[in-house]
């Protein structure tokens, strides 16, 4: 009788036993969630043992956690279903629908998160490379765009028209947009430099008014790092819309000089110097083959001027100020093995008469 009377007690006007059920029900499923989802994916995962790549096993892993939020979404609708309410059937229902739009882009937000590899990999057979930077910058729009269209397609499902709502902040998405113009400018030439790399971490570059190592390349700024060791950090915007030299792509470095003899000089002692040093450059290993001038070339004010032009082939500074070094005491040392004198300005002053 005790039992009869209990099964037949209702709460809300729902029998208590239907309570129980589904109550049961939901409680079951969520503490065998991943015993189910596992069972579920099993045939799955053994068909990804037996392939030689790595993608299905990264779409199981993708799948498995929206898999068991599913099961017990699931769980909940199907004891809710129970319930004769028909207002909150209705919202059951809604929530449902809600639930499959935030499922699928949940599914595409944890793809892109999975297979951020493939953009590197679909450029490099365009014949380029996607830099870090831009790489990870493609890949937070594209989370940023799944998630706005996520959010808009389930208040779509609420019946918000959306498309009034998105037209309400053209506005001030327009307000928004010019008080972040240099912003918006900071960051396409960002694009610009990730897309056409005038210069990498490490390089030594030189533009208007700043010059050293990059150290830092952002999203909105570039950290150079000059000379006097301070930090200067240049707007991404400016980066792009400026003339950059790139010294630390040079293949070789180059040397220009003049050296001046006196006009005691003699014609064979200046044939001679001037192919001693010729001799001794292209004998020099750390000179550059390739272009090696000198030729006496103009009789300046005070001397006989020789002109010298050639590259080393090291483009580190302190090697190179190290290989200059190196050149200029052996042209010394030719200077004066053949009895020549280096030349400084002078003048010479002629008096005809003088006074008695």
């Amino acid at each position: 009788m005790n039992l009869e009377f209990f099964l037949n007690y209702t709460f809300l006007k729902l029998p208590l036993l239907y309570l129980g059920l589904s109550l049961l029900f939901f409680l079951s499923v969520v503490w065998l969630r991943n015993f189910i989802a596992s069972v579920l994916l099993k045939p799955f995962k053994l068909i990804a043992r037996r392939s030689k790549g790595t993608w299905d096993d990264k779409v199981i892993h993708v799948l498995e956690g929206p898999l068991k939020v599913t099961l017990v979404f699931f769980s909940a609708y199907g004891a809710s279903s129970w319930l004769p309410y028909p207002a909150l059937q209705r919202f059951i229902d809604l929530s449902f629908k809600t639930f499959l739009t935030f499922l699928i882009f949940w599914i595409l937000y944890r793809l892109v998160n999975r297979f951020s590899h493939l953009f590197m990999f679909v450029s490099s057979k365009f014949g380029t490379e996607l830099d870090n930077g831009i790489q990870n910058f493609t890949i937070k729009a594209l989370r940023v765009l799944i998630i706005a269209l996520g959010l808009m397609a389930i208040l779509q499902k609420w019946g918000i028209n959306v498309s009034a709502f998105v037209a309400s902040l053209g506005l001030g998405g327009l307000a928004f947009a010019l008080a972040a113009k240099d912003t918006v400018a900071n960051l396409f030439g960002s694009l610009v430099i990730f897309s056409d790399k005038p210069f990498q971490v490490g390089d030594w570059i030189e533009m208007s008014g700043v010059e050293g190592t990059i150290e830092e390349i952002g999203i909105r700024s570039t950290k150079i790092r000059n000379h006097a060791q301070a930090l200067v950090s240049v707007p991404n915007a400016e980066m792009a819309n400026t003339t950059i030299t790139n010294w630390s792509r040079m293949g070789k470095r180059r040397i220009r000089m003049r050296i001046g003899l006196t006009y005691a000089t003699s014609v064979e002692q200046m044939q001679t110097i001037v192919r001693e040093i010729k001799a001794m450059l292209q004998n020099h290993p750390e000179v550059h083959p390739e272009v090696i001038v000198v030729n006496f070339d103009e009789f300046e004010a005070s001397a006989l001027s020789i002109l010298l032009n050639f590259f080393t082939n090291t483009i580190v500074t302190a090697e190179y100020l190290h290989v200059k070094q190196d050149i200029n005491f052996k042209i010394m040392e030719i200077v004066a093995h053949n009895g020549a004198q280096f030349a400084f300005p002078s003048q010479s002053l002629y008096v005809e008469s003088l006074p008695k």
